[in-house]
């Protein structure tokens, strides 16, 4: 691979040394630049693999060339240098189409980090993603949408309804990104109790610090106190925390990705979440549609399951009968893919063969209580467990997903919930 070269935007003669100086110990060659005129010009004229832009130039703006790349030059990562604590500018820059952003007082290890990130996208397979299953146009639309946001280190918040496939896209953002190598940390923020979240994300072994170089995936977050909240702001802004226990900051290097099932601007109406932290957390947005949307998506996304039951089991896969077909596209699917997935593994269970009919998919809303006295051929823990099964995910639906709610309402512990959900293959 030949020799990557860099353009440095800046106007004062330090910074543009400095970073030259820098970047050529990193054995790349540097172009550094004054003004936005001529940095315009010699992108015209010439490939780059790095851009590093100040925010103020004599005759413009960073922004600017910014969205010019974005609209120009979309396969090189462009960086903001801001002045230190310059919150503003740095999230208006990442929503421009900004790689990152490095304050000044340039820390030559953060650039270093930057810059290493940055060129490791020249070496990325430029395949589809291959592992997001769907035909729909939305399905197709979110994945032209993960290769470009995975191309960025902004902060991504995904909403969607429950079982959606939030956690999917976020793992496919992190796998096509610079940061692919690096941790992975998933925190599901609203299955915990509020005194042990603190411990969980600021811990010496807690979630920010564990995800140090990679990506830290808040599941829920609109389910955090407060003060929880606050703290992860300051993580977010400072990029560090103060570890508990710790006499000292520790710089933290993460990509956050967020998710939630509700509106969070209204949510901030509302006082229970926090208007900073919201401005914070989204820079990217990205909407994932209900499976009710995109009925092109059902049988793909159930013969894919089915599939993979079957490598994971070691044995012939079942199939869907013409019937069973058309009783899946029919539904509205209220808890989604979740629910697409847990219906077909009751249907393995009760089919007979390799074909699933359509008498072998129970869906919640229409499985009824058997009568007293009524016969059956099933053994009494199997009527059981059909029972719970149809209880809990009923219990799910109406409190839209929330576990917390719904362990209240079939008056059971949340901890107890987790391990029945577990058990009968409802997570």
């Amino acid at each position: 691979m030949p020799e990557p070269i860099a353009l440095i935007v800046d106007d004062e003669r330090d910074i543009r040394e400095l970073l030259s100086l820098a970047l050529g110990r990193m054995q790349i060659r540097v172009e550094a630049v004054e003004t936005l005129r001529h940095a315009l010009n010699l992108l015209g004229e010439r490939r780059f693999d790095l851009c590093l832009t100040d925010m103020r130039l004599p005759d413009g703006n960073g922004l600017d060339l910014i969205k010019h790349v974005a609209e120009h030059h979309q396969h090189m990562p462009i960086a903001m240098i801001t002045a230190f604590g310059d919150v503003q500018s740095a999230v208006n820059a990442l929503k421009a189409g900004a790689f990152d952003f490095v304050s000044k007082p340039v820390e030559l290890g953060t650039l270093r980090n930057l810059v290493q990130q940055a060129l490791s996208l020249r070496e990325q397979r430029q395949d589809p993603v291959a592992t997001l299953i769907g035909e729909s146009p939305d399905v197709q639309g979110l994945r032209e949408q993960i290769e470009r946001i995975a191309r960025s280190q902004a902060p991504v918040l995904i909403t969607g309804e429950p079982g959606v496939g939030k956690a999917v896209v976020a793992r496919q953002i992190h796998n096509r990104s610079p940061r692919a190598a690096a941790p992975y940390v998933e925190l599901a923020c609203s299955a915990m109790a509020a005194d042990q979240l603190e411990a969980e994300l600021f811990g010496k072994s807690g979630a920010f610090l564990a995800a140090d170089g990679g990506t830290l995936v808040l599941e829920d977050i609109d389910s955090l106190p407060l003060t929880i909240q606050t703290k992860i702001h300051k993580a977010v802004s400072d990029r560090a925390i103060r570890a508990i226990g710790a006499f000292a900051d520790s710089a933290v290097d993460v990509r956050l990705i967020t998710s939630s099932t509700k509106n969070l601007e209204a949510e901030v109406a509302a006082r229970r979440f926090r208007h900073e932290l919201l401005y914070r957390i989204n820079v990217i947005a990205l909407a994932i549609a209900p499976l009710r949307e995109r009925p092109a998506d059902i049988l793909p996304l159930a013969n894919d399951y089915l599939a993979r039951h079957a490598e994971r089991a070691g044995r012939k896969g079942s199939v869907l009968g013409a019937e069973a077909q058309a009783a899946l596209q029919n539904h509205t699917f209220p808890g989604n893919v979740r629910e697409l997935e847990s219906l077909l593994e009751r249907a393995m269970a009760l089919s007979n063969g390799g074909v699933i009919e359509s008498t072998d998919l129970h869906f919640a809303k229409t499985e009824k209580t058997p009568a007293a006295g009524a016969p059956s051929n099933q053994a009494l823990p199997e009527v059981i467990e059909q029972l719970e099964r149809a209880q809990i995910q009923s219990a799910l639906e109406a409190c839209r997903y929330n576990k917390t709610k719904a362990a209240a309402h079939l008056g059971i512990t949340f901890r107890a919930l987790r391990y029945k959900m577990d058990k009968l293959g409802l997570e």
